[in-house]
């Protein structure tokens, strides 16, 4: 395996980790970054993206572990803590069996740069007009949200099937949306991150795994230390950025990567 191949899997890891729990898309990053940093095996890329989101799991794991641990212990004595973890189960099987049904039309057909730059494009400007939006917060406690507002982000967060509309960006808009406080609705966001990415990394081995080797999974190893490292870095950090700054520097963000991701397919494709 040659160093090239290390070097784009380092970098493809630092995209990962950096992106996936900011409101920009992480796949629709990673996809961009593997086509112009030319991967070599597009069908191995696309395993690659979804495999590395361990990483980022387990970032969050790592961050929110005590918080997590409490809960979970409490859930056999504690009402509150029993409806969290149902309000988290309701949360996330939407996209688990959307993800499920569709898996190769979402493979196949989705997993395009031109559809990836237009939902960083359409979803940098529903962030502009959320975060403009003058409300008042009515849930300021992710552990508290209501079962019909868990289902109305589990379904919204089946929009992020999609490649580019962003899964931490369809449950952060739509919590907010429901009534959430942005922190409160980020911090959502990353519960329901944990069994849906883990979920969505075990079913793409189980559909992949024949065509993993001793080198693709040491590629695979290097991107996943390297998402990790970067998922933790920004985890720590986000939760109080989006509380001062709110979202509109992420919204900017999409909107220049997917303008200048139609730029670099013209210029590629003619």
């Amino acid at each position: 395996m040659h160093a090239p191949d290390f070097i784009t899997a380092i970098a493809l890891g630092i995209v990962e980790g950096l992106t996936e729990f900011i409101p920009v898309s992480s796949t629709g990053h990673l996809l961009l970054a593997e086509r112009f940093l030319c991967f070599d095996d597009p069908e191995f890329a696309k395993t690659f993206s979804v495999l590395i989101q361990l990483g980022a799991v387990l970032a969050v794991l790592a961050v929110c572990f005590q918080k997590l641990w409490r809960l979970v212990r409490a859930i056999p004595s504690d009402a509150v803590a029993r409806r969290f973890a149902l309000g988290v189960v309701v949360a996330v099987l939407p996209a688990m069996a959307v993800g499920a049904f569709a898996y190769e039309f979402i493979k196949r057909v989705l997993f395009d740069p031109w559809v990836v730059c237009t939902s960083l494009v359409l979803g940098g400007a529903v962030l502009l007009w959320v975060d403009r939006r003058k409300t008042q917060p009515v849930l300021d406690d992710a552990t508290r949200f209501p079962l019909k507002k868990c289902l109305g982000i589990g379904l919204a967060q089946c929009v992020s099937m999609i490649p580019g509309v962003s899964r931490s960006g369809a449950t952060i808009v739509s919590a907010i949306l429901f009534g959430a406080d942005k922190r409160a609705a980020a911090e959502f966001s990353f519960f329901i991150a944990i069994p849906t990415m883990a979920a969505a990394f075990a079913w793409d081995l189980l559909k992949s795994y024949d065509r993993l080797n001793l080198d693709g999974a040491a590629i695979i190893a290097v991107g996943f230390v390297t998402s990790f490292a970067a998922g933790f870095v920004v985890v720590r950090a986000l939760l109080d950025f989006v509380s001062r700054r709110g979202l509109g520097i992420f919204g900017w963000w999409r909107i220049a990567v997917g303008l200048a991701g139609f730029a670099l397919l013209a210029a590629f494709s003619g």
